[in-house]
């Protein structure tokens, strides 16, 4: 468009609404009954569901709005850019009984992921299917009076056409356009767009509608491995749908897991980013609005003093980016979140805030490599990058502002091998380790995959899926994160490896790595690039690419000729194949298998990462099978001369895991009565009598005496409840 132009654009909308803020306008609970069957929760009560539906309005000229892409061809006749978006609210009928406090979880592709940290089984509608007395009574937030939110944010999560209360939270936002001209009297905007298909089925729906049928201005590629050359489709072999929103193999369907990867222009890009306004603006009018603009009344008006997010993955890279981008400062200059528990995100930000971009798309060493998504700054402290030049931070807005939210990042051995973790705490030339951030703490969760697999399946992959499990951990930290926001209280220090440390390496060679080398377990050192791709003049400063996808040649991994490179490492293992650094849960301080955050794919695709999953890959049960198959690794019987043996150890792990304040005695229990019985399904000898023993309460976890009385230190059910 011609710079002359936007320039009298922009002074339009400066004259239209020089004064409009950013803010929901329009609050629309369209269902509200008691949840959770009626259940009460003592000195809490029962809990309401409120479901609805938000509108809100921003001015494309604010600075807290000018930095998402494409705001200002959003605009409306006043000047001012407008969208809605699904809510769901599940808090005390009596909010007087509640802690004055609100989990809010961004969803996760339109769905609810609280389930790990809540304690609760999954699902989107967990205030009309969690009915069960035994599952409510050990609920973690709700017996702790706890607000828990959900808005919609994500354009890829699609179109909640059903408005069920199972239906995912969606966004509906505004498509840019340009002036019109006689040439496109329509305001049409075209650009390069980039599938990445992997799905199997006999049609592919693109993201974003074709801007011609014309197959000539479109390239779609075939490969099987990752590194194999990419080879072109005929155009005779493949077909658009009448309307250009979808393409078809003749006569055959798309092979699942096979790569193919679609080029072509687009048109008609919707603003996503102004899914980060949305979150702002929803959870600021919840923490600091009486009512909207039609007198509809703030159902958490005057409770709330305190907001902290859980997340899972894909909101995470959210947050991270709303935070980089300064959302954290509401409209009126407050905070947004007191503290964000980031879990499986690392340091990588989200393919959003771009024109034509797919923010449900997650890069890992297989797929989705040529979005944006891993972009500098990738720590919270301030660094420098080599290739830019630049010195920033994901925390040098707010700042600025003083509206920092704090911070546990909690993340996966796989978030290294897939997603380049170690950048969130080493500088970018990968010479040194960077410092803590004053407002977060990092850690790695020893030996885990991208959240807790089935030890039963393999899916696509060569070994048995890591069934390491990171909620107990995650609502130890989240009781520490509000004891940070609320008390002053520091959380435990971060636990992560470290150059300094000699537990950081180069996923080559596996001897640096220490990975042993384990009968019938292929290791390659498969891990994702962080390359500084080329989008096209500009790209970097505008969110505008000009050429998409990026020219990239096998091989993939650390190919100069790809991009500049970013130096990342891996996780230096002990000689049994975990992880030596960050918090080791117990199964891996005493462990009976090798847990891994990387795994391989078997079959047709054999060796290409298998994405998300980890391994587990047990230990041999007896010296002699392990001497048989030649496995270096001692077997549980060498390990373990008797169940007393491995018992004393896994309760000394679960107390030092208290005593560091990352596992509740209310979660020790449990873990401690899955351990044994994992003990014995490995081949620990069963104990004397064939009876396991009873469960008693931990050392780090028997009450203590506190001046003339005495107090359970680990009772934060109701100590805090009115912070």
């Amino acid at each position: 468009m011609n710079p002359k132009a936007l320039f009298a654009l922009a002074a339009a909308g400066l004259l239209a609404a020089p004064l409009a803020e950013a803010r929901i306008t329009k609050v629309v609970i369209e269902s509200q009954s008691i949840a959770f069957g009626g259940y009460s929760w003592p000195g809490v009560g029962q809990y309401e569901r409120l479901i609805g539906t938000a509108y809100g309005e921003v001015n494309p000229h604010d600075p807290k709005n000018s930095v998402i892409v494409d705001i200002e061809l959003a605009r409306e006749a006043d000047g001012l850019v407008r969208y809605s978006f699904d809510f769901y609210i599940l808090k005390p009928v009596d909010l007087r009984n509640g802690a004055h406090k609100v989990m809010y979880e961004p969803p996760n592709r339109g769905g609810k992921t609280w389930a790990a940290l809540g304690r609760v089984p999954g699902g989107n509608d967990p205030g009309g299917t969690i009915v069960d007395p035994a599952v409510l009574a050990n609920a973690f937030l709700m017996p702790r009076g706890y607000t828990v939110v959900w808005s919609g944010w994500d354009k890829a999560a699609g179109v909640n056409a059903t408005k069920l209360p199972t239906s995912p939270l969606t966004i509906t936002l505004p498509v840019a356009r340009v002036a019109p001209t006689p040439s496109n009297p329509d305001g049409t905007i075209t650009g390069p767009a980039y599938e990445y298909i992997v799905t199997g089925g006999a049609s592919f729906s693109l993201s974003y509608p074709a801007a011609s049928l014309d197959k000539n201005l479109a390239k779609l590629t075939h490969r099987v491995h990752l590194d194999d050359p990419p080879e072109l489709v005929d155009p005779s072999q493949w077909n658009y749908n009448s309307t250009g929103t979808a393409i078809n193999l003749v006569g055959k369907n798309f092979t699942a897991n096979d790569i193919h990867e679609f080029s072509y222009v687009a048109k008609d890009p919707t603003v996503n980013g102004l899914g980060l306004a949305a979150v702002r603006d929803f959870v600021a009018w919840l923490r600091y609005k009486e009512r909207d603009d039609y007198e509809n009344r703030n159902p958490l008006a005057g409770d709330i003093k305190r907001v902290y997010t859980e997340v899972s993955s894909q909101p995470g890279r959210l947050l991270n980016d709303f935070r980089d981008l300064g959302f954290n400062e509401a409209e009126n200059g407050k905070k947004v979140f007191d503290g964000h528990m980031q879990w499986i995100a690392a340091g990588n930000g989200l393919n959003l805030n771009y024109r034509f971009s797919q923010p449900g798309r997650t890069e890992r060493n297989r797929q989705d490599h040529l979005y944006v998504e891993g972009v500098f700054p990738f720590a919270n402290v301030k660094s420098l990058d080599p290739i830019s030049r630049r010195v920033d931070s994901r925390y040098a807005r707010c700042e600025k502002t003083k509206t920092c939210p704090l911070g546990v990042e909690i993340y996966s051995s796989n978030e290294y091998w897939v997603k380049t973790a170690s950048l969130l705490h080493t500088d970018p030339t990968g010479s040194f380790d960077l410092p803590d951030s004053r407002y977060t703490r990092n850690y790695l969760m020893s030996s885990m995959q991208h959240g807790t697999g089935n030890a039963m399946n393999r899916g696509n992959c060569q070994q048995f899926q890591n069934p390491l499990n990171s909620a107990p951990v995650q609502r130890a930290l989240f009781i520490a994160l509000d004891e940070w926001a609320t008390k002053g209280t520091k959380p435990p220090q971060s636990r992560v490896p470290s150059l300094r440390g000699g537990t950081l390496a180069p996923p080559l060679p596996q001897s640096a790595v220490g990975f042993p080398s384990i009968p019938g377990v292929t290791y390659t050192g498969l891990m994702t690039t962080r390359y500084r791709f080329d989008y096209g003049l500009n790209f970097y400063e505008t969110g505008i690419a000009t050429i998409n996808p990026p020219v990239v040649t096998p091989p993939y991994q650390n190919n100069p000729a790809n991009g500049p490179i970013y130096p990342a490492y891996v996780p230096k293992t002990d000689r049994d194949g975990n992880d030596i650094a960050g918090v080791r849960l117990p199964d891996v301080t005493v462990p009976l298998a090798t847990y891994t955050g990387w795994a391989l794919r078997a079959g047709t695709w054999a060796n290409d990462g298998c994405e998300a999953a980890g391994q587990f890959i047990p230990f041999a049960k007896t010296e002699a099978e392990r001497v048989a198959s030649g496995d270096p690794r001692r077997s549980v019987a060498e390990r373990y001369k008797s169940f007393r043996d491995y018992h004393r150890k896994v309760r000394r792990a679960l107390d030092d895991m208290v005593e560091d304040r990352l596992l509740l005695c209310e979660d020790a229990e449990t873990e401690e009565a899955r351990l044994m019985q994992a003990g014995l399904t490995r081949g620990v000898p069963l104990p004397e009598g064939g009876v396991v023993p009873p469960v008693e309460p931990l050392r780090a976890c028997k009450p203590k005496k506190h001046h003339g009385g005495h107090r359970d230190d680990d009772d934060h059910r109701h100590r805090h409840r009115h912070d």
